[in-house]
C-alpha cells in the first residue's frame, strides 16, 4: 500500500516515525460524462482568465480569495512552515474508552505503518499498551491543508487511526425525532424484541453490494450487444394500518425464511378448513388436519427456492380430498334417498292390497243381499 503522509507518533516523550495509508478502498463503479450523439467524451478545461488560455496541471497553485476579491497566494512552503506542532506530528493528547467516542464523528480510516527498523520497538510499546488498557487514543495531526482531529486503536496487530470530526461539526438532532404524544404498549415492544432476535446476527463479510452486481450485469450485457437483464417485480406494499399486525406478520416471515416455526403456520392453515357433514367426511378432515404438519414439516427442510412449490402441492392435496369427501357425502346422501323411496313403495303397495281385499269383500256381501 502506498503512503499518504510520512510523519511521527508523539507519545509523551516517545517519537514513533511512521507512515500512513488508506485503510479503506472504493468499489463503486464510475461513468464518463459523453456526448450522447457520439459518445465523445466530455471533458473540462483549466483556463486562466487573465490570459484566456488553458493551462498545464504543473501551473496551477494555491490561492485565498480576501474579502474584496484579491487573491493571497499559498504555497506548499508556507503550508510546510504552519506555526503548529501537528504538521508533520500525530500528538496524542489523551487516551479514553472506546465507548467516549461518538459514532457521529468518525470519519476516513488509515492505518499507521512503522517507519524503518527503529520505530519497531515503540511501535509495538504503543500497541500492546493500548491493548491493556482498552482505550483508545486520541491525537492532533495536519493533513491536507488543515489540522485534524483522530482516534488510534489496535486492529490485529497494527495500529489504526480514524479521522474524527471535530465536535462542532457535528449537527445537533434538532427537528429530526417525530414530534408527536405516541405510547409504544409492552406487547408491541416485546413482539419488536422477537423480531429482532429472530432475525438474529450477520456476518459482515457475508454482506456485498448487490447493486454493484446488478450494474456490472448490465454493463455486460450492453458490451456484448446483450440486451440488459430484466428487472425483477417490486414486493408488493401497503400501508401499515396495524402496527402489531405489522410486526406478528414480519416475526412469522423471519421465522419461516430461518426454517423455523413451520408448524405453527401449518397447524392455522389446518384450522381454517371447515369440516364436511357425515362420518366419512369428518374422518377425512381428520385426515387433513392430520397429514397437514407433515407438508409444512417437508416445506421448512426444503431450500426457499422450493417451498412454494411444496405449498402449492400441499393446497392441491387438501383440495382434491375436500372433493372427494363431498362426492362421498353426496353419495352416502343418495342411497339414504333411494332407500326412502323403496321404504315409500312398499307402503304405497300395501295400501293398494287392503284397498283391494275391502272391495272384494263388499261385492261378496252385496252378492249374498240379492240372493
Amino acid at each position: 500500500m502506498r503512503s499518504i503522509w510520512n510523519g511521527a507518533i508523539s507519545f509523551g516523550l516517545v517519537s514513533i516515525p511512521i507512515k500512513l495509508v488508506n485503510a479503506t478502498e472504493s468499489h463503486s463503479i464510475s461513468f464518463r460524462q459523453v456526448h450522447t450523439e457520439d459518445n465523445g467524451r466530455i471533458r473540462y478545461r483549466k483556463f486562466c482568465e487573465l490570459e484566456d488560455r488553458e493551462v498545464a496541471q504543473s501551473e496551477i497553485g494555491k490561492g485565498y480569495e480576501d474579502a474584496d476579491g484579491t487573491i493571497v497566494p499559498i504555497t506548499d512552503e508556507d503550508l510546510s512552515h504552519l506555526p503548529i506542532p501537528t504538521a508533520r506530528t500525530i500528538e496524542i493528547v489523551a487516551f479514553v474508552p472506546a465507548d467516549r467516542i461518538d459514532p457521529l464523528q468518525m470519519d476516513a480510516a488509515y492505518y499507521l505503518a512503522a517507519s524503518g527498523a527503529p520505530a519497531a520497538k515503540p511501535y509495538i510499546l504503543l500497541r500492546e499498551a493500548l491493548k491493556r488498557s482498552h482505550k483508545v487514543a486520541i491525537a492532533k495531526y495536519a493533513l491536507r491543508g488543515r489540522e485534524r482531529l483522530g482516534m488510534l486503536r489496535v486492529v490485529g496487530d497494527a495500529i489504526a487511526m480514524h479521522g474524527l470530526l471535530w465536535p462542532d461539526e457535528v449537527r445537533a438532532p434538532e427537528g429530526v425525532a417525530p414530534d408527536a404524544d405516541v405510547t409504544v404498549r409492552d406487547k408491541e415492544l416485546d413482539l419488536a424484541d422477537a423480531l429482532m432476535d429472530t432475525l438474529g446476527e450477520v456476518d459482515l463479510a457475508d454482506l456485498h453490494d448487490e447493486y454493484r452486481e446488478a450494474l456490472e450485469e448490465v454493463i455486460a450485457a450492453k458490451a456484448s450487444g446483450e440486451a440488459p437483464p430484466e428487472a425483477p417485480e417490486p414486493a408488493a406494499g401497503g400501508k401499515v394500518l396495524d402496527l402489531m399486525a405489522a410486526l406478528e406478520k414480519s416475526v412469522r416471515a423471519a421465522k419461516e425464511s430461518r426454517g423455523e416455526g413451520a408448524e405453527a403456520a401449518t397447524g392455522a392453515e389446518a384450522a381454517e378448513v371447515t369440516p364436511l357433514s357425515g362420518k366419512k367426511a369428518a374422518s377425512g378432515t381428520r385426515k387433513t388436519a392430520a397429514r397437514q404438519p407433515t407438508a409444512g414439516k417437508s416445506t421448512a427442510q426444503q431450500p426457499a427456492a422450493g417451498k412454494a412449490a411444496a405449498k402449492k402441492t400441499a393446497a392441491r392435496k387438501v383440495v382434491a380430498k375436500r372433493a372427494a369427501a363431498k362426492k362421498t357425502a353426496g353419495a352416502d346422501a343418495a342411497g339414504t334417498g333411494t332407500a326412502g323411496a323403496g321404504a315409500g313403495a312398499k307402503k304405497a303397495a300395501g295400501a293398494n292390497s287392503a284397498a283391494k281385499k275391502a272391495a272384494a269383500k263388499k261385492t261378496a256381501s252385496a252378492r249374498r243381499r240379492s240372493a
